[in-house]
């Protein structure tokens, strides 16, 4: 006999969406194929062959007895989380579906969508990071990252400590030695590729360095922003993440008209981030929701033209006099540190890198002045290609000691190559090459 609240639930709920195939026989699907249907039952829509947009705030129950079930669930009264719909700052049709597909991906246990990539990071930072507590990261991170850990984290006694974006295993033993020293480390936080620098971390280093130095019971998660080569060319979770973090402004939404951010990893950890943005409100809106769906159905696509292109344009800019070097990681110098773990980490080079103009910031201006195809703006992964001066702009806020130790100079060029034609956008560099 099913228990009351058993019956309660099961006559109180509509039908729940049907399972999509992941497989074919013995064929398991491809995550691109999945992007077109996944976790979305047309019959639940008057068969809409494509999820609508369910812009509402709150969602009506059924039942009383539905409703409190809903909320045991959603505030953590009954373990499995919230088992229907309650209120848009909880969860919504969109953004369910948007979890699921974003989790695909990288295989990984659960996702969840933010209304920024700042929003995730700050909503993981406030889910593990005490007051008094050490954050251990890799440096550099996109700055808004860096500021919000040293400065407003730092308002209430956090500290952090970090390694060089290609540290060896014995530097990042040394650092969480070190931190460990200064008190309780919550958290360790890398970004790979590195903001602007394009420098890679050894994920599998930092792991095995954490389990080395920690406990079962007191290990701190590991987390990664994957924007830059993500979720195409790198699957950190693979190599002993627990976390992955998304700006999904970037390649994700892929068009440059939205803001949004992701995280997708371990069960365990998602729904303790879950129940940290339940109460503050990070979600993303259901129509942001909507548009990265559309966006997932052609981001293989989108991100295999821009790496095809950004060889191209890499390739003619490498040998060009004006230019001092590009960090590009399909430039790799074969027996270093960084291709060794772009050989391990990387199934592709991806389509942003840096590029160092010979002179400085009156060099990188004007090249970025004369520029006709190539947008003047922050940001990357759009199907436009885009050009910024980082030292100037994204890491302004940055120490001029710290953008120094770190190679963010003021002849640094940020480039985000778009789906354009390759020659078309050779051709615009080298024009703009010819103003320096």
């Amino acid at each position: 006999m099913p228990t009351e609240d058993e019956a309660s639930a099961a006559s109180s709920q509509h039908r729940k969406p049907r399972p999509s195939p992941t497989n074919v026989g013995n064929h398991k699907l491809k995550p691109q194929t999945l992007m077109l249907g996944y976790g979305f039952d047309p019959e639940l829509s008057e068969g809409s062959l494509k999820p609508p947009i369910f812009l509402t705030s709150t969602f009506a129950f059924e039942t009383a007895a539905a409703g409190k079930r809903f909320f045991e669930g959603v505030t953590g009264r009954r373990p499995g989380g919230a088992e229907g719909l309650i209120y848009s700052r909880f969860n919504g049709p969109n953004q369910e579906i948007l979890e699921d597909r974003l989790a695909v991906w990288e295989d990984a246990d659960d996702a969840l969508a933010f209304s920024s990539g700042m929003s995730a990071i700050a909503t993981l930072l406030l889910t593990f990071v005490q007051p008094g507590d050490v954050v251990v990261h890799s440096g550099p991170l996109y700055a808004a990252t860096e500021t919000l850990i040293a400065k407003i984290l730092g308002r209430f006694g956090v500290s952090w400590l970090d390694f060089p974006s290609g540290a060896t295993r014995e530097e990042i033993d040394d650092v969480i030695v070190r931190a460990k020293a200064k008190g309780r480390v919550s958290l360790i936080y890398l970004e790979s590729p590195a903001n602007p620098t394009n420098q890679l971390v050894d994920v599998e280093a930092v792991a095995a360095a954490r389990d080395a130095a920690f406990g079962a019971n007191e290990r701190p998660p590991i987390a990664i922003d994957n924007t830059f080569l993500g979720p195409l060319w790198a699957k950190p979770l693979a190599d002993g993440a627990d976390l992955s973090v998304y700006s999904l402004t970037k390649y994700i939404g892929g068009h440059s008209d939205l803001v949004a951010g992701g995280l997708v990893g371990d069960k365990n950890l998602i729904n303790q981030v879950r129940m940290i943005r339940n109460t503050i409100g990070t979600i993303c809106d259901p129509n942001t929701a909507w548009m990265l769906l559309r966006s997932l159905e052609t981001l293989e696509l989108r991100m295999e033209r821009a790496g095809e292109n950004a060889r191209k344009v890499c390739e003619f800019l490498r040998d060009h006099p004006k230019v001092e070097k590009i960090g590009y990681l399909g430039f790799l110098e074969e027996g270093t540190r960084q291709a060794d773990i772009y050989r391990r980490h990387c199934t592709g080079p991806g389509s942003t890198f840096s590029l160092y103009l010979k002179g400085g910031e009156k060099e990188a201006f004007a090249f970025l002045d004369a520029l006709q195809i190539a947008n003047l703006a922050v940001s990357l992964g759009g199907t436009e290609t885009l050009a910024s001066a980082p030292a100037a702009m994204t890491h302004l806020s940055v120490p001029e000691e710290r953008k120094k130790a770190l190679d963010i100079t003021p002849n640094l060029v940020r480039i985000s190559i778009g789906v354009e034609d390759a020659d078309d956008l050779i051709a615009d560099f080298a024009n703009a090459l010819n103003a320096v």
